[in-house]
């Protein structure tokens, strides 16, 4: 049996899963992390499921080497493509962003006319409609790819007046339209302000973090793996590379000094160490 002290593991394209860790750090405040940002191989929104699939088995296997409990994708590209083959290749619980996330906009919605907004492979995929479909079959849904959110949320450019006029011609096709949006992007929800700016302040935001925070600590508490130790908690993160860029965005997102971030090296035969 694993250990309940063990961390929890978060992988993510970037710095993109930091909304789900900061959630996570609300939801679970006794939990230890260890964070993967592959921001060496950013964004996956607009490579094959092939190559995706690929990354996200060395992106687990990393965490595991890391001797975590459960993994987290918290990239919705790699949850849409690949969470079938990260189970298959892990030994500990995994979750993805999507399921949550649709159930989440699907309680939302009183007029179940939902949009939908994310990387290039989310959107094709159509993981999103399914999963709503599934939640319930009278969805309406839009959807549309936004694969110039990714490097803006990565450069930080948050508040930008680019990301306003960006989010605005993106956006427009949903005014009026939709009364819940999915950032189906875990980037997606640092750029919120542009976000709701473009589509007024009606339509609701739906982001994969406090959902699948959430859900994941259902399954620790299904899986009697809470950590109950009062020490303080363990953050790690890790990165493929911009190690000084991802802790200075990481602070200013997360609110505090971060004591732990380090660069790992990908090998020729895809281990990261």
């Amino acid at each position: 049996m694993i250990p309940p002290e063990n961390p929890i593991g978060v992988f993510d394209s970037g710095i993109g899963g930091l909304t789900v860790v900061r959630q996570l750090i609300r939801i679970l405040p006794n939990e230890n992390i260890v964070y993967f940002g592959d921001t060496a191989r950013v964004p996956y929104g607009n490579k094959s499921a092939e190559v995706v699939r690929e990354y996200a088995i060395q992106d687990a296997r990393f965490l595991l080497s890391r001797s975590v409990k459960m993994i987290v994708i918290a990239c919705n590209t790699a949850s849409a493509v690949a969470l079938d083959v990260v189970r298959t290749n892990s030994s500990v619980p995994a979750i993805g962003v999507i399921e949550p996330t649709a159930r989440e906009a699907a309680r939302l919605s009183m007029t179940k006319k939902i949009g939908v907004i994310g990387t290039l492979s989310t959107i094709n995929s159509c993981a999103y409609t399914s999963a709503l479909k599934n939640e319930d079959a009278r969805a309406e849904i839009m959807t549309r790819a936004c694969p110039m959110f990714v490097p803006l949320a990565e450069e930080g450019l948050f508040d930008h007046r680019a990301t306003d006029i960006l989010a605005g011609e993106y956006l427009s096709q949903f005014v009026g339209k939709v009364d819940v949006m999915i950032l189906g992007c875990t980037h997606y929800p640092l750029l919120r302000g542009a976000i709701s700016r473009a589509l007024g302040s009606d339509v609701k935001l739906v982001d994969a973090g406090e959902a699948t925070a959430a859900a994941v600590r259902d399954l620790l508490a299904e899986k009697k793996s809470m950590n109950t130790q009062k020490s303080k908690p363990r953050y790690e993160f890790y990165v493929s590379d911009f190690p000084q860029k991802f802790n200075e965005i990481a602070e200013r997102f997360l609110g505090r000094k971060l004591d732990f971030v380090r660069k790992v090296q990908i090998f020729s035969n895809g281990e990261i160490r």
